[in-house]
Parts: C-alpha cells; structure tokens; sequence
C-alpha cells in the first residue's frame, strides 16, 4: 500500500489538484482554469494527467508509493465501471471511460467519483460531519450538488445518480437548467444565475458576489433582500431533503456558502417553518469544515476504504 494518494476535483470554473500523505496532511496542490481546457474532453483529460504527472515529479514520489488517485466529476459518474456519464455544466462528457484512459496513461490505480460525493466523504470522515450516520453535504458554486451519507455510508443510487439537490425543481415554469429541464434549484443559485439576479437588483453589470456580500456586510437593503432571496430557494428545496431522508446534519459548502452569515438563518427558518415538525426539529445546518481539501481528503477515503 503507497504513502500518498492524488485528489484530483473537477469543477466547471476551476479543476483543483492536492497530494495527501498517510497523516492527511495536504503536501502539495494546484489548480487550473477548466474553461482553457474545456472545449474537448480529449484536451482537459491529456491536462489533468499532465498535472498529475507534475505533482509526482515536483515531489521526488515514485508512482509504487501512491496509493491511487481519486478524481471527483460534477454530474453522474458510473463508479463501478469508471466511466462519466454525464457533465452538466462541461460540455462533450458522455460515457467517457476516464479510470481506463487515465490508468493507461499514468500507470497508477484511479477511482473516480461524483465530486459531492467525494466531498461528502472528506466532511463525514474528518469535517463538519464527524460521528455522524445521517447527513446530507451540499455544495454551492457554478453548480450545485449534494452527497449523501446514509446509515454510515455513502449512497450513490441504483444508476449513480442520487444526490441531485441542484435539479430537483423548485418551480414547474422556472428558467431552463443546464441538465436540460426547468425550474431547479440550480437555475435559481448557481454562481452565474446568482450574479445575473444581482446584477439585476443593483443595476451594476459588473456586480460580484463578492461585492454584493460586502453590501450586505454595510446593510445595504438591497443586498440583504437578495441574500435572502437566495436562501429561501435553498430552503425551500431542504425542505424536500429534509422530509424525505431526515438527516441529523446538513453541510454547507462550495464558494457561495462564504455568504453563510447571510444565508443560515433563512435556510433554517424556512426548514423550521415548511417542513414535518419531527424531522425539522433534529437536523442541524452547519457550515463545511475543509474548505479546498474537503475533495482531496475525500479522495484519500475513496482510495482507501471504497474501493
């Protein structure tokens, strides 16, 4: 069994790369920008193994001391056969065989994985969700996603589907999605939706979340208003979650979960006010631990104990 295992998290602004030692200490990292790569899965596959390679030379790592690679994909991967199915918000990815291609080129065991789902486990096993048998990880950023553990495990549904939060429809005429239906969640908080509804409010076509959170920090009524706006929709799709899994905790990660301080309260209310009363009362919403290594340390757990 090798030292070190290779987390690998694609997302649909930037791919993020981490090496973990026996300790889970993170060593090494990298990142770059998914959109120059984008264009064919053929190009952003050749840059990942590219910057796998990079890592393990930068190290002095001989390929026998690592355990295997973990990659987390943003949309439903068939995690028996190694094979991405399907990439929302990525185009070109259907029923690519990325395990086979990436062990042929690397010579090193790889695992793959929904990239909620890989966060999920990094959250359960050393995060917001630890000792912990019922939790659901949601993430907020370009898309949104959950994982989920059920009864000490991860479940990842008959056709490695399950975990969908950012489709399930909020509203049966809402804006079209990038998964090719309506009204989910998604359509609603995802990164570029969130931005457009911000700009607009505050009439600012090169408004930020960044700047609408400091608004928000100044009492700007208008950034407040749109906070909340957004955390109703989260909340009113927990509410589902909540009712049909009862789960003892929720974490809350990804880039849009840094408005926190704006968001929890109305989740939570919305939760407390909609959903079955025996349910509500015991889940808790907390904010995710691990940040960037949450993918890479789930990576480390896929390796080794889901194999």
């Amino acid at each position: 069994m090798g030292k070190y295992v290779i987390g690998v998290d694609v997302g649909g602004t930037n791919i993020k790369l981490g090496l973990a030692d026996a300790r889970l200490n993170v060593i090494d990292r990298t990142k770059f920008a998914t959109e120059c790569f984008a264009s064919d899965p053929t190009f952003l596959i050749n840059e990942i193994a590219k910057q796998i390679s990079s890592l393990i030379e930068r190290n002095a790592i001989s390929d026998r001391n690592i355990s295997g690679i973990g990659i987390g994909l943003p949309g439903i991967v068939d995690h028996s056969k190694g094979i991405v199915r399907f990439l929302p918000n990525i185009s070109g990815w259907k029923d690519i065989p990325l395990k086979k291609i990436l062990e042929k080129k690397l010579g090193i065991r790889a695992c793959l994985e929904n990239d909620v789902n890989l966060i999920a486990l990094g959250e359960w096993k050393f995060g917001a969700g630890r000792k912990v048998e019922n939790m659901v990880c949601m993430t907020l950023g370009t898309g949104v996603g959950s994982g989920l553990i059920l009864n000490g495990s991860l479940y990842r549904g008959y056709s490695f589907s399950a975990g969908e939060l950012g489709h399930i429809p909020i509203n049966e005429e809402g804006p079209v999605c990038g998964c090719g239906s309506y009204g989910c969640l998604e359509s609603y908080v995802g990164n570029k939706r969130l931005v457009l509804r911000a700009s607009e409010m505050i009439n600012d076509p090169d408004i930020s979340l960044e700047k609408m959170h400091a608004l928000a920090k100044k009492g700007n009524r208008t950034a407040l208003k749109f906070w909340d706006e957004a955390a109703t929709h989260i909340g009113h799709a927990l509410v589902g979650v909540v009712n049909m899994l009862n789960p003892q905790r929720i974490v809350i990660g990804g880039g849009v979960s840094n408005n926190h301080e704006f968001l929890f309260k109305t989740i939570h209310a919305v939760i407390q006010k909609k959903a079955m009363k025996v349910p509500a009362s015991v889940v808790k919403i907390v904010r995710a631990q691990l940040g960037n290594d949450a993918g890479i340390l789930g990576a480390h757990v896929l390796v080794h104990e889901h194999k």
